[in-house]
């Protein structure tokens, strides 16, 4: 493998955990709780 096939893998992989992290915050069950906040909040009579 050459030095341009080793930075695309290096640089998929990294694509990839990045992509993983954002997913992984997204659906934590913290975050879940409140971005589901204002949907419930939205349903609530004044």
């Amino acid at each position: 493998m050459d030095l341009s096939g080793i930075v695309y893998l290096g640089f998929t992989v990294l694509l990839f955990l990045v992509f993983a992290a954002i997913v992984a915050r997204t659906y934590s069950p913290g975050r879940k709780e409140r971005g589901e906040e204002p949907k419930y909040r939205m349903m609530d009579e004044d």
